[in-house]
């Protein structure tokens, strides 16, 4: 992290803020141009200002930060820059789940108005929640980050994102309307009469995961229906990892600029961070959060520019201030102005999750790395899964893929082989690959499920 200049916040920023340090939910949008292009010192002294504040509800208010900031002897107060934090205790995904349900809220349970949470799939769900200041702050800025994205007021929105207890759905809807939209809000699923929608509402920006935007692709072309044609200019994708050449065949498939946001309920849920059409890496809204890299082994903060693990910590959140949160996210930050002229730091495109890291015969393999790999290969279709088994003390990997429409099964075995040479080559790992007919690798209404873990637990 980097400080500089704290000797005082900026005047005009002060006055905006009307005294609370916590942040206002009343910016007007439209405001907002001056502290997206802050001067890096002057929202540095916002940061620390705002930190502090942060440490010592959190601390004041949830018996885990304090039993955790006790036994790693440090007080809100021993915070006087920034570089401090990095003597406070890392906060976990188990530390929400062993909190179940409510125990890390830092507000009494009457003043919060919301309620998200995980599948709990995987064990006990994480539970988020959000007072009224917070639902008007998420909604601020997911305007801020759809506007960044290219949506504008009057806009037509159509929001595939699942509507529920996914934070997807309903926070891109509130920023929608905040920034001015017409939203349409569908949800996922009925992907035909999605397409129907899109067309004859005139949709401009699309909301939704990656991999379900290339299945409405998809299933338009099966349709005769050429979206390309139509009004739509904008997708706005995230909550899963996504490739570059993911994008790419999603902007040829829906003629559109594809752009990728950021975001997890443990912090907020989308609007995090947000490219801008420079597509140079996610801007970090720093005025309301705190980004650090780490090393993910050790938990030493890297510089900016060296690869490491995603860390988060919330500024201007009421009722679940996050502390030092580690996301799994593996990426790089940039402090280097963007060309679009913002200030805050940059996310460089999460490569994926140390969670989601496979381990096959010593080689790490990530599922974005094996995308990278498919998509655009000739005669493959970019929809694919990862499935992983033991086999005596070895783990194996077979990659299902999907032939592209129209080659037959006698060229399944060249196809095959081809992507299997070109993993080895490319990524240095041995699989098998699984050519299969065209729809038979399951579609994603929502996240897309990448890998099928077959090992015995």
């Amino acid at each position: 992290m980097r400080e500089g200049g704290l000797n005082r916040a900026e005047e005009t920023h002060k006055k905006s803020r009307q005294g609370e340090i916590m942040g206002t939910a009343t910016d007007n949008y439209m405001f907002s141009k001056e502290k997206e292009t802050m001067p890096r010192n002057q929202l540095a002294e916002l940061q620390l200002e705002r930190l502090k504040k942060t440490l010592e509800h959190a601390y004041r208010n949830v018996s885990h930060f304090k039993a955790k900031f006790d036994e790693a002897g440090v007080r809100p107060e021993d915070l006087n820059s920034l570089s401090d934090l990095s003597r406070f205790p890392f906060t976990v995904k188990n530390d929400l789940r062993d909190a179940y349900p409510f125990g890390m809220f830092a507000v009494p349970r009457k003043d919060v108005v919301r309620i998200h949470a995980s599948s709990g799939t995987t064990g006990k769900p994480t539970v988020v929640g959000y007072t009224s200041h917070d639902i008007d702050m998420w909604a601020y800025l997911m305007a801020r980050t759809l506007a960044s994205a290219g949506a504008r007021p009057g806009d037509i929105l159509h929001n595939a994102y699942g509507y529920g207890l996914f934070t997807g759905g309903l926070g891109a809807h509130y920023g929608a309307e905040r920034l001015g939209c017409s939203v349409v809000p569908m949800s996922g699923g009925n992907t035909e009469r999605q397409i129907v929608l899109i067309k004859d509402f005139g949709a401009r920006v699309l909301c939704a995961t990656p991999s379900y935007a290339l299945n409405i692709a998809e299933v338009a072309e099966k349709e005769g229906v050429d979206l390309r044609k139509g009004d739509l200019k904008v997708g706005v994708f995230g909550a899963e990892p996504w490739s570059e050449e993911m994008r790419r065949e999603v902007e040829e498939r829906l003629g559109i600029q594809a752009i990728d946001i950021y975001g997890l309920s443990e912090i907020m849920g989308p609007g995090v961070a947000a490219e801008c059409p420079e597509k140079a890496g996610l801007h970090g809204w720093e005025d309301h959060f705190l980004f650090e890299v780490i090393d993910p082994e050790t938990g030493a903060p890297l510089p900016y520019g060296e690869q490491g693990e995603l860390v988060i910590t919330t500024l201007t959140k009421q009722a679940l201030p996050m502390i030092r949160y580690r996301t799994r996210d593996i990426t790089k930050l940039t402090d280097e102005k963007c060309g679009c002229g913002r200030t805050h730091v940059r996310i460089l495109r999460v490569t994926g999750r140390n969670d989601d890291m496979l381990i096959i015969r010593g080689v790490n393999v990530y599922p974005s790395q094996i995308e990278a790999v498919l998509v655009g290969r000739p005669h493959v279709s970019p929809h694919y899964q990862l499935v992983v088994q033991r086999e005596g003390s070895m783990d194996t990997l077979t990659v299902e893929i999907e032939a592209e429409s129209g080659v037959g099964p006698e060229s399944y075995d060249g196809i095959g082989k081809d992507v299997q040479h070109h993993i080895k080559s490319l990524i240095g790992v041995s699989c098998r690959v699984a050519v299969m007919s065209p729809g038979d690798i399951p579609r994603s209404q929502g996240k897309a499920v990448r890998v099928r873990d077959l090992r015995k637990k």
